[in-house]
């Protein structure tokens, strides 16, 4: 089925929708002009009596005609609906091709169905070009409906299903809307590094990148095969680079021939060299190497420090901001929590803008723009997929995105939130009290019951924020602020950023963290410090808050989590 807001393409453009290449060299196998199914069902019947090249899997297949004849539901992944495709017992067998999954690549005449088909299209097959046959009894995706949890157990075939498959191409529509927005707004995309030395969060939770193991792994098999010297081995071979020396000495005294000496002294060069391995040799131990008071000898590591994996890029990518003024970084980052729930994942991708001269005020307005794209950008470019999730997961879906598309958002304070959570005479799960930090449920209390829109709460309890976020003048608050949305509670998290050295410095030794590594953090505010800010958009919210889906590990491809990191 075509998109509501997209139009039908002409006839003269389906050959820009086909996928092709340039004319091969005469050794390799010609290539494959394929018409994705999209295009054919946007087109509907204006492309009948055209011949396409179509590859998909079945989605259902069914023998018709006493077996002269079958239907195929074809589906190729670049919408939600299906071709049908007919194919005549003379063309190919048709028990090889009308099992679910199965892969096929087939040449048929478009042409309408009769008029009491609800197609609109479908392929007539002249030539089955390739089939990718399936073991039917042993195929782990049937045509009934399997439930999200049991999709999880086949991560690598689960994106065949309607669900998985929209959300796969949702996801690439905010992609591409975020990399839009910012490009509009003037940003530059930073690629920040995952592997860091920095705890951006100062939470701890953070997962190692170490050699160490592998090293130790290495070192203990060498040890085995080949122990190490001990002292004897390296006495004797002292003894032996003495009488070396003392030949060379004797050669010397007796004024041997130039040839002599010089052979006589690689003989000793060789036999120091030998004393040399053997005690780089005897100070291999076996495990993880440790210092004196206990701790891991990080400094025999791959970096020559404790590195991890990034909980966030917002400190590199600081630095960037701080010359040239507007960028972000969008990618992975990782938390070693041991978190089972609903909303956790070990691996997960961050959006992450920074804004140099920017403060509170001017960080809450961009991120509200940004949202309200990105429902805008779904809106406009993922109507179908988004039906379907109207349809069978959420049936308010659309109707949250137009909310938060064409509404402005609440803006309250900490405090004022509290307020208001504590004069409703709810009984919450979490107690409500001034320094606490609001969980979901006080969250989505605020944006579903109080104001019905998305909120955005700033000025929060220093005590319960990072480090890096700037200092109010009361002592007791910081210059941050979440953006609250139905359906999941934050999805934003931001703050003005503390510009001033000094007080930087200390918030770093209040949150119990060493200077060392932050030194080059500090030195953006050692010279030429200036006032800025910035927010992270957590990437797979922002898909349950568009999708209305419940898990947070169906709206990642491969997700990581306490026990599971398939493929």
């Amino acid at each position: 089925m075509a998109d509501a807001a997209a139009p039908a393409p002409p006839t003269a453009e389906l050959a820009a929708a086909s996928i092709s290449s340039p004319p091969p060299s005469s050794d390799l196998e010609p290539p494959t002009t394929r018409t994705r199914i999209r295009a054919i069902l946007d087109a509907g019947d204006s492309l009948a009596g055209q011949s396409v090249v179509v590859g998909g899997w079945v989605k259902t297949g069914r023998q018709q005609g006493k077996g002269d004849f079958a239907f195929l539901e074809v589906n190729d992944g670049s919408c939600q609906g299906n071709l049908q495709v007919m194919v005549d017992k003379e063309v190919y067998p048709l028990a090889r091709l009308t099992h679910t999954g199965t892969s096929v690549l087939v040449e048929g005449l478009l042409q309408k169905p009769p008029v009491e088909a609800k197609q609109r299209i479908e392929l007539k097959v002249k030539k089955v070009i390739e089939v990718g046959e399936v073991d039917a009894a042993a195929y782990p995706l049937p045509k009934t409906k399997l439930n999200l949890e049991t999709l999880r157990d086949f991560v690598h075939l689960r994106a065949r299903t309607n669900t998985i498959g929209a959300v796969a191409r949702i996801r690439h529509q905010l992609a591409y809307a975020t990399h839009t927005f910012f490009d509009k707004e003037d940003f530059l995309y930073i690629h920040t590094p995952i592997i860091t030395t920095s705890d951006c969060e100062g939470a701890g939770e953070m997962f190692q990148v170490t050699s160490l193991f592998s090293q130790a792994e290495k070192v203990d098999k060498e040890l085995k095969e080949n122990p190490a010297p001990s002292e004897a081995d390296i006495e004797a071979a002292k003894l032996v680079v003495k009488a070396k020396g003392d030949a060379v000495a004797q050669l010397k005294a007796a004024k041997a021939s130039k040839q002599e000496i010089t052979a006589a002294v690689s003989e000793l060069t060789k036999a120091k060299e030998a004393v040399l391995r053997l005690e780089e040799r005897s100070k291999l131990k076996p495990g993880i190497p440790h210092r004196d008071d206990g701790s891991i000898a990080f400094e025999n590591d791959f970096f020559k420090r404790a590195a991890f994996l990034t909980v966030s890029g917002q400190l590199q990518v600081e630095t960037y901001a701080c010359a040239l003024s507007s960028v972000y970084t969008f990618g992975p980052t990782f938390r070693a929590e041991n978190s089972h729930t609903s909303r956790h994942l070990a691996e997960f991708w961050m959006v992450e803008p920074e804004i140099a001269y920017a403060n509170l005020h001017d960080d809450m307005n961009y991120a509200e723009r940004y949202v309200k794209y990105l429902c805008k950008w779904l809106l406009d470019h993922c109507r179908e997929d988004m039906e379907f999730m109207v349809k069978h997961v959420d049936k308010t879906a659309i109707e949250r995105l137009e909310l938060v598309s064409s509404t402005p958002f609440e803006r309250i304070s900490y405090t004022k939130a509290v307020e208001i959570l504590e004069g409703t005479g709810k009984k919450f799960e979490n107690k409500v009290e001034w320094g606490i930090d609001l969980a979901s449920e006080h969250e989505r209390y605020l944006t579903e019951v109080i104001f019905k829109k998305p909120v955005i709460v700033y000025n929060y309890p220093k005590g319960i924020k990072a480090f890096y976020m700037r200092l109010n003048d009361d002592q007791k608050t910081v210059a941050a602020m979440d953006v609250l949305v139905p359906k999941v509670g934050e999805l934003i998290g931001g703050s003005q950023r503390e510009e001033r050295l000094n007080v930087l410095t200390q918030r770093i030794l209040d949150a119990d963290l060493p200077l060392e590594p932050y030194e080059w953090y500090l030195d953006l505010r050692r010279f030429g410090s200036v006032k800025h800010s910035g927010f992270g958009l957590g990437f797979e919210r922002m898909i349950l808050f568009a999708t209305g889906l419940d898990n947070i590990r169906d709206v990642i491809p491969f997700p990581r989590y306490p026990g599971r990191a398939d493929l």
